[in-house]
């Protein structure tokens, strides 16, 4: 039986640092990927984006910190784009104007058949109407 496959928001990785609603729900997926029982991955850019907002609200400490904590964790750290991502992230950014991380984080759930945790409903409430992406949403 294949395993779940999740692709990780900034918003669902800062939920969990700064203990925000739904962090419980991100903890518990950890735990599960950290037992072998989920997958979950996470585009770099995805994660620059949680350490810059880390970094502006508490410091380089604070944001090395939770970037050593990412890279010790089960989740896997997508460090390019392949081109299917290119390609699919491109396409959905152009008809939703999204960010260039966020169109990322769609294509790469795409192309891994992977669910999307997030709680960014402003970006992504249109995506999730329109589009075949699953989304998990933490709030």
């Amino acid at each position: 039986m294949a395993k779940d496959k999740y692709a990780l928001d900034s918003c669902a990785l800062l939920a969990l640092i700064y203990k925000e609603d739904g962090f419980n729900f991100v903890k518990s997926i950890f735990k599960q990927a950290a037992e072998g029982d989920v997958e979950i991955s996470m585009n770099k850019l995805n994660l620059y984006e949680a350490y810059y907002d880390i970094l502006r609200s508490r410091g380089a400490n604070q944001a090395e910190a939770v970037y050593g904590m990412v890279l010790k964790s089960p989740v896997q750290i997508v460090d390019g784009i392949s081109d299917p991502v290119f390609r699919q992230g491109a396409q959905l950014k152009t008809k939703y104007r999204m960010s260039l991380a966020d169109s990322i984080l769609l294509g790469q759930a795409l192309a891994s058949d992977a669910s999307v945790i997030t709680s960014d409903h402003h970006e992504f409430d249109s995506v999730d109407k329109n589009e075949d992406i699953r989304f998990t949403w933490i709030r």
